[in-house]
């Protein structure tokens, strides 16, 4: 009777053993799961990179296991806390006319993994219905537009090469600083009186899609060709998060898709959410993106 006892006793503390080891495996095994490193994305309230970066953050979290924060900023200190390592991509660097100068600062400080988007452009933007087809008209028509031209975040690219357009085609505007999200804002505002406006724009962009716009034409070519969007990376990223990169690495947006991205994104009241039904409605493009072993 006594060995019976002792006999379930021990055999008790056996499956005690094996149930705490199975257990501490399965945490070990959860734990394992959440060594990957938390990415940082940095971005500036432009609304390709809007959408980009949410597109971006719902892969890495949701197909590959990464946790992502985003962090908006002005482009200067975005390259500073690139090259310090405290931010690590950057999805949306336009060369090489745009953001020319910051690239020549930090281009030997960062990795730039390629394009992401091809045949971007900037320049001056206008209604349809403006009655003006460049820039060399601009003075002559001064008061229709009050002699302003509605801008983004004084950092970007696109407000230094327009302020250069001022002092080639001898303009008598002022340039007014603003954001991304001002500046259509005040598109949307001017385009529901049918009154002219002048904006600094870009394709892509959702607005082309939403209102019939135009670029002016630019003789003298101070807005450049067609440019490219740039993926940057902090120097070592790599090395740290060979997965993420590789993805990055290959993550690159036709016009019609980063259009209907950015046209859902702006449709939707949580960039994150659009971003993710996006991913999910195309999973065949986002397949091509993912590094061979995820």
């Amino acid at each position: 009777m006594k060995k019976s006892i002792i006999a379930a006793f021990m055999a008790g503390v056996l499956c005690l053993s094996l149930f705490t080891g199975c257990a501490q495996n399965g945490s070990e095994s959860q734990s394992e799961k959440n060594t990957k490193p938390t990415i940082t994305i940095g971005y500036v309230t432009w609304a390709e990179g809007i959408a980009m970066t949410n597109l971006a953050q719902a892969i890495l979290e949701d197909k590959m296991g990464y946790e992502v924060k985003q962090v908006q900023a002005d482009v200067a200190p975005l390259f500073t806390s690139l090259s310090n390592g405290s931010t690590d991509l950057f999805l949306d660097c336009w060369l090489p006319v745009t953001l020319k100068d910051i690239w020549s600062k930090y281009s030997s400080e960062v990795t730039d993994y390629g394009v992401d988007f091809e045949n971007a452009k900037i320049g001056l933007v206008v209604p349809s219905y403006v009655d003006i087809d460049s820039i060399e008209q601009l003075n002559s028509v001064k008061d229709q537009f009050d002699g302003n031209i509605v801008g983004i975040d004084s950092g970007a690219g696109i407000m230094q090469t327009t302020g250069n357009a001022l002092s080639e085609y001898g303009l008598d505007y002022k340039l007014m600083p603003g954001s991304g999200p001002t500046m259509t804002a005040a598109l949307k505002k001017a385009i529901s009186q049918k009154k002219p406006i002048i904006v600094t724009g870009w394709q892509p962009h959702w607005m082309f899609a939403k209102w019939d716009l135009k670029f002016l034409d630019d003789p003298k070519g101070v807005y450049g060709e067609a440019e490219a969007i740039h993926k940057i990376a902090r120097k070592g990223f790599d090395k740290d998060t060979p997965e993420a990169a590789e993805f990055i690495k290959n993550f690159k947006m036709s016009t019609e898709q980063l259009g209907d991205l950015m046209g859902a994104i702006e449709d939707s009241s949580d960039p994150l959410k659009a971003a993710r039904t996006w991913m999910n409605d195309n999973e065949d493009v986002v397949k091509t993106w993912l590094p061979a072993n995820s």
